[in-house]
């Protein structure tokens, strides 16, 4: 078992074991928005981003990612996490002002507005259904495609995959309700069907 500290709290966790795991664990709060218990960390959002004091000198990671270590002392709620949040917020909020879910951590973090143009997109780019679609459903429908500014989420070609099992995985995951794979599936059941009458 390897010890460590987390907001002054002595606590030990097995090796492998990420921060957020352990926070977890232990009962402590870090908010998330890219985070799935079931999936590969990917650490796209940062919300849950901490402040790990090792050694001389300290820094900030994403703790759905960084594992503990022998001896790490870790603060989850320091003024430079906090303020990190509230700039992560902002920018989701900027980006996706519509959306509830965003909404909710900008009321939770005090975020009452934002600095930034409104884009007013509704995918925050969390990658939940891209990873749901690959890790667990199992076919690949879902993938990024282009980069900065231009990055999404899509399918093969923008056109209807035929790899697509209509689970609805991505659905359930995604936090700001983009993704509506269901309603398109019954949409697109009752046209076809609809037709052969």
């Amino acid at each position: 078992m390897l010890h460590f500290t987390i907001n002054g709290k002595e606590t030990n966790a097995p090796p492998g074991t990420t921060i957020l795991e352990a926070a977890k664990e232990k009962e402590i709060y870090i908010p998330t928005l890219c985070y799935h218990k079931e999936l590969e960390p990917y650490g796209g959002c940062r919300l849950c981003s901490v402040e790990v004091n090792k050694g001389n000198g300290s820094f900030i990671t994403a703790s759905c990612m960084y594992p503990v270590e022998e001896g790490m002392d870790i603060k989850t709620d320091t003024d430079r996490v906090l303020r990190g949040r509230q700039m992560i917020i902002e920018l989701l909020l900027a980006r996706c002002p519509e959306s509830r879910d965003i909404q909710k951590k900008a009321e939770e973090f005090g975020v009452t507005d934002t600095r930034y143009s409104f884009k007013h997109k509704e995918c925050i780019l969390c990658g939940l259904c891209v990873r749901v679609c690959q890790q667990v459903a199992g076919p690949t429908a879902l993938s990024f495609i282009n980069r900065g500014p231009e990055k999404n989420v899509a399918t093969p070609f923008d056109m209807h995959p035929e790899d697509c099992l209509g689970c609805g995985a991505c659905t359930y995951v995604c936090p700001t309700g983009h993704m509506n794979q269901e309603a398109k599936a019954v949409e697109e059941f009752r046209n076809h069907w609809g037709s052969q009458r």
